[in-house]
């Protein structure tokens, strides 16, 4: 269906972020997705430093192109007391105000959540950071792996010999998705109660609360759950196990139902059903090894297709070990048509995923990703700027 673009959930919404990186651009973003304007505020010159992390994606950054869609940028000095009269401004008529500024420079700078409430009451400031605004960790500089350590994560993951940090930025990633959610319920909020509420959410906070059930299950059980590589550390049989044609297959137990019938069906074993070693979920994990070698042996005499066929058969879900390009060819993707085509700097189209969260009715937003300070001149046109005014800021490099 063809949607207006009015017609979208957040249109009329304004948002003005100070952002870099990767979980302060992903909450915008994502507002961005559903119809608010999004002003990007970068440095003159440099811009973002996301920007630089790679040049994979026709010269431009694979992390900028990902987080940076249908948003304009705007380049201004914001230590320059002109570059922070135009931020005011802005501001002004802003609903969300989201940043991810250096420990204490938001303070001071006039832009953290108390300074903001008092000038620009129906503002809704959101702040990222990396342990919080306060505490002992308050001052310090967080990146995405560094808070996968100190939040355990890293002890989790890998193999037994050896611990690995996992492959995306899980920390960022859920900062940003816990910003968005929580931008949207001040939203929502101050539309029901006209009150404005700040939002602060931290790296470190935000991934503690993925690490749930490892912590219940050490603080309880006495250790934590081991690192299993591809197995799982409190099932069994759950993991990644060979095929005859040297491709590994992914399958899990999770109840009594599916045991008897991959001791039946897969295994041909219904002995195995009843046996002490493995009659419940505990017991299995008790005796992991001696499972497993017996699963690794039957996947070792078929193929990873019939393997997979077999299990399906069973009401067994399983999954192919997949690559990135395997991934990128995946068939949901294209028979649910979740690609769309995005104009990046320079004009060439790369193709994004559509947001995960279909809205019936609404058609998510997918506009281009911003060359440095593209919007620059019309922002401050916008503003009340004229032509002399703003060659004047340019000059002056406050642009």
């Amino acid at each position: 269906m063809t949607e207006h673009p009015a017609a979208r959930p957040l249109s009329g919404i304004t948002v003005v972020s100070v952002e870099q990186a990767v979980a302060a651009p992903f909450a915008p973003r994502q507002l961005a997705d559903l119809g608010a304007r999004v002003i990007k505020v970068e440095r003159p010159g440099g811009g973002d430093f996301a920007r630089r992390y790679d040049t994979t994606v026709h010269g431009e950054s694979s992390y900028f192109v990902w987080l940076n869609r249908s948003k304009e940028s705007l380049t201004l000095d914001l230590k320059s007391a002109r570059g922070r009269q135009v931020l005011e401004q802005l501001l002004a008529g802003a609903d969300v105000f989201v940043q991810n500024l250096a420990p204490g420079a938001a303070d001071r700078l006039g832009l953290g959540a108390q300074a903001l409430t008092e000038r620009f009451p129906s503002l809704i400031p959101c702040a990222v950071t990396g342990y919080g605004s306060s505490g002992p960790w308050a001052d310090r500089k967080a990146y995405d792996l560094l808070v996968q350590c100190q939040t355990g994560l890293v002890s989790l993951t890998g193999s037994a010999s050896e611990p690995a940090r996992a492959g995306v930025s899980v920390a960022d990633i859920a900062a940003g998705m816990y910003a968005y959610s929580g931008v949207l319920t001040a939203l929502f909020t101050r539309a029901t109660t006209g009150v404005a509420r700040p939002v602060e959410v931290s790296l470190f906070e935000a991934l503690a609360e993925w690490m749930g059930q490892p912590a219940y299950y050490t603080r309880y059980g006495g250790t934590q759950p081991p690192r299993v590589g591809t197995r799982h550390a409190t099932i069994a049989p759950y993991g990644a196990f060979t095929t005859a044609d040297g491709k590994d297959v992914l399958f899990s137990i999770q109840n009594e139902r599916e045991w008897a019938a991959l001791c039946e069906r897969f295994l041909k074993r219904p002995e195995l059903i009843d046996d002490p070693r493995f009659a419940t979920g505990a017991a299995r994990v008790a005796h992991r090894e001696e499972l497993d070698a017996l699963v690794a042996a039957r996947c070792a005499e078929s193929g990873s297709q019939e393997v997979m066929q077999l299990l399906d058969e069973a009401g067994i879900a399983n999954a192919g070990v997949n690559d990135v390009p395997e991934f990128l060819a995946h068939p949901v993707l294209s028979a649910r048509d979740r690609w769309r085509d995005v104009r990046i700097p320079g004009g060439a189209a790369v193709p994004a995923l559509l947001p995960p969260v279909d809205l019936a009715g609404t058609v998510p937003r997918m506009d281009p990703v911003p060359a440095v300070g593209e919007h620059t001149g019309r922002i401050l046109a916008e503003l009340g700027y004229d032509a002399t005014e703003i060659d004047a800021l340019r000059a002056d490099q406050v642009v």
